[in-house]
């Protein structure tokens, strides 16, 4: 694998994966409009490893603060300091598990196109606008119930249609239920990290499945990489959304739309 076609694709997922934008979408149109070869499987899982890690550091206190508690909790059997948002984290992985496993089943790779993923684009960029417009920004973590780990779980799932943005439809459901910005965010990477995880395994696994060679000293790059950039864009992102809101965001991913539509009936 190229060494440039590495580093770019590295610096992609790991900008785009905690932005509210689709980290898939790029991944998948970057190679088809300049032209290159299929990254392969074993370069996605390094690029996936590198941005679990890098949200397991950003945020290692508060995961070990809700790990103990919630430890404590099933000792006790009562609720235990932040053991609730443990809670929360797994109640709201478990719609994705399950819509994963049946898209895999039913559809494979069929929503992978550049159309589906162009619709994708400007359908959840116009929802993200409403709930970031319409929403009360009243409400902090501590503050959520079980009903919205559920719902936001709900809307992870729709994650699986590439285009949708995992990152962006959670925190589209986290301002639609009355969360602050910044706590939808929080919410939103705190949520990735079982779900980047389990993704992370199920890839391996196929990889392993299908005797994939690796090119070591790419897919080495690209862990450190998406490290690197997606923990310095969780740490921008936390401290600007409170002031900058979801608009960029919108209308970025409206542009991108657009010219997806503009290049798939041009072609």
């Amino acid at each position: 694998m190229d060494m440039a076609h590495a580093v770019a694709l590295a610096v992609l997922q790991g900008l785009t994966e905690f932005l509210p934008i689709s980290s898939s979408a790029h991944l998948i149109v970057l190679p088809a409009l300049a032209d290159w070869p299929d990254q392969g499987l074993a370069f996605d899982v390094a690029v996936h490893v590198g941005t679990l890690a890098a949200v397991v550091g950003y945020f290692a206190s508060d995961l070990w603060r809700m790990g103990r508690d919630w430890c404590r909790s099933v000792v006790s059997r009562r609720p235990v300091g932040e053991s609730a948002m443990a809670w929360f984290i797994v109640i709201a992985s478990i719609p994705v598990g399950l819509a994963g496993l049946a898209q895999k089943a039913a559809l494979g790779d069929s929503l992978r196109s550049v159309l589906a993923i162009a619709l994708a684009n400007l359908v959840f960029a116009g929802l993200l606008w409403w709930s970031d417009a319409s929403g009360r920004h009243a409400r902090g973590l501590a503050e959520m119930r079980a009903r919205d780990a559920v719902l936001v779980g709900c809307a992870q799932a729709l994650a699986l249609i590439p285009g949708t943005s995992r990152s962006g439809v959670t925190m589209m459901a986290g301002l639609m239920l009355g969360l602050t910005r910044e706590a939808a965010a929080r919410f939103s990477f705190l949520l990735a990290v079982p779900v980047i995880a389990l993704a992370g395994i199920l890839e391996t696994y196929g990889a392993l499945g299908e005797g994939v060679v690796v090119d070591w000293p790419a897919v080495a790059v690209g862990t450190l990489v998406s490290a690197l950039c997606a923990f310095a864009c969780i740490h921008a992102f936390l401290r600007l959304v409170a002031r900058v809101g979801m608009l960029p965001f919108v209308l970025y991913r409206l542009v991108l739309g657009a010219g997806l539509l503009w290049f798939y009936f041009a072609r």
